[in-house]
């Protein structure tokens, strides 16, 4: 597990089962990748995010191009994706950056 710059756990194929799918609340993940514009937009939101929520939500990053299996197993196509997970289970789906206010609206049903 490595921290990224933002201050965000890294997760990787070897670990998400581990770190996401068998977190005891809910996971936010953030499908990124290096070449993308609106991930590096989003990044300093979520890692507010996950300031703010600590202990009620769980925020982590995956970069899909080094972790293909995670990102094929989900079906995701477009960065940044922010999928939350429940129980191991994908609950939200969200694609694109968005403003910090709107994302908590966004999420507030599944925390």
């Amino acid at each position: 597990m490595t921290t990224h710059t933002e201050g965000l756990t890294e997760v990787t194929d070897a670990t998400f089962a581990e770190e996401v799918l068998r977190a005891d609340g809910p996971v936010l993940v953030e499908f990124t990748a290096d070449w993308c514009g609106p991930c590096r937009q989003i990044a300093p939101v979520l890692a507010e995010v996950a300031r703010e929520e600590e202990g009620r939500l769980k925020v982590v990053l995956i970069d899909v191009d080094r972790n293909p299996q995670t990102q094929s197993a989900y079906g995701v196509l477009s960065m940044p994706t922010l999928m939350v997970f429940r129980a191991g289970e994908p609950v939200k789906s969200l694609v694109g950056a968005r403003p910090k206010r709107r994302l908590l609206q966004e999420l507030a049903d599944v925390l």
